[in-house]
Order: C-alpha cells, then structure tokens, then sequence
C-alpha cells in the first residue's frame, strides 16, 4: 500500500442542496485527516462586481489547495458559483475530481449525468477524474489515490474555454 502526501482540497458544491453529502465527506475525512475544508463562497460575498468574486475565489478559497473536488449532486450543474471555482481551480491548474453524488440522475436527452458544463469538457477530455460517490468514499487510500491521479493528469488537457456562467438556472 502506498502513502500518498496529505493534500489540502477544496471541496466546491451545491450548498443548500447537498450539505448533507459535504457534511457527510467532512466528517469522514476532513476532522480527523485534516484535508479538507470549506469556504462557502455563496455564505462569504455578495457582490456583483465579478472581477471581485473571481480574485475572492483564487485568494481566499483555493490559494494553497492542489486539487479541486465538486459534489455533483441534482441542481450542482445550476450554480454559477460552482462553476466560476472550476474555472478558476483550472486556471490555476489544480487537480480535478468530480464526485457523482447518489442524488444525481442520467440527463434525460441523451444519457449521460447533468453536471456543469466546464466540467463536462474536463472529463471528456480526460483532464478531470469522475467518481461515483460509494467508490470515491469507501476509503481514504482511495480517496488519496483519485486524488494523485487527478494531479498527475497532463496540464494540456485543461479546456478551459467556456463563457462563465452568468446565472444559476
């Protein structure tokens, strides 16, 4: 078995829809490994003034964290913020690893999952890990290892292209 470096995440998610799910990982990993932490943008500023939000966001959520993990639940693909931490975790390019919560269901036109579109790009680019929820969480040398494996994934594939959203839906 291997020991992987302890890695400081942020963990991006729909607050008012999956707490309970970040709530969930917290306890498992964060109290007693020291991880991972949570600095709820939604909770921590209400400006307009994008610029702002997006230099917020580089500064004071994922300054010092190498990979970027988002709960991607029913309603995450909706949340403006969530994106704008994707992009702004790639522009810096951090690690990324979606975890697909049980919550989330197949797209109704085509098949596939709902989950925002930036990261859709990073995953059929083969940039970004996805994970089901049991398989990402059974346990912590998985989890490390999804993690080492999402920073080991070559920087060229960061697509990174898409018009920020404006709104959530």
């Amino acid at each position: 078995m291997s020991i992987n470096p302890r890695r400081k995440v942020f963990i991006s998610y729909h607050h008012a829809g999956d707490q309970a799910y970040y709530n969930a990982f917290s306890e498992a990993f964060h109290e007693k490994y020291e991880v991972f932490f949570d600095n709820s943008l939604e909770r921590a500023r209400d400006s307009e003034d994008e610029g702002y939000i997006l230099r917020y966001i580089r500064e004071n959520h994922l300054t010092g964290s190498s990979c970027l993990i988002v709960l991607c639940g029913a309603d995450t693909w909706r949340r403006k913020y969530v994106d704008w931490e994707i992009k702004a975790a790639l522009d810096q390019q951090m690690g990324v690893l979606a975890i697909q919560l049980p919550t989330l269901k197949p797209a109704a036109a085509g098949g596939g999952i709902s989950v925002p579109g930036r990261l859709v790009d990073n995953i059929n680019s083969g940039y970004a890990v996805l994970k089901h929820w049991d398989t990402a969480t059974k346990t912590m040398q998985g989890l490390s290892d999804l993690i080492e494996d999402s920073l080991k994934r070559s920087k060229t594939l960061i697509n990174n292209t898409r018009e920020r959203r404006q709104r959530n839906g």
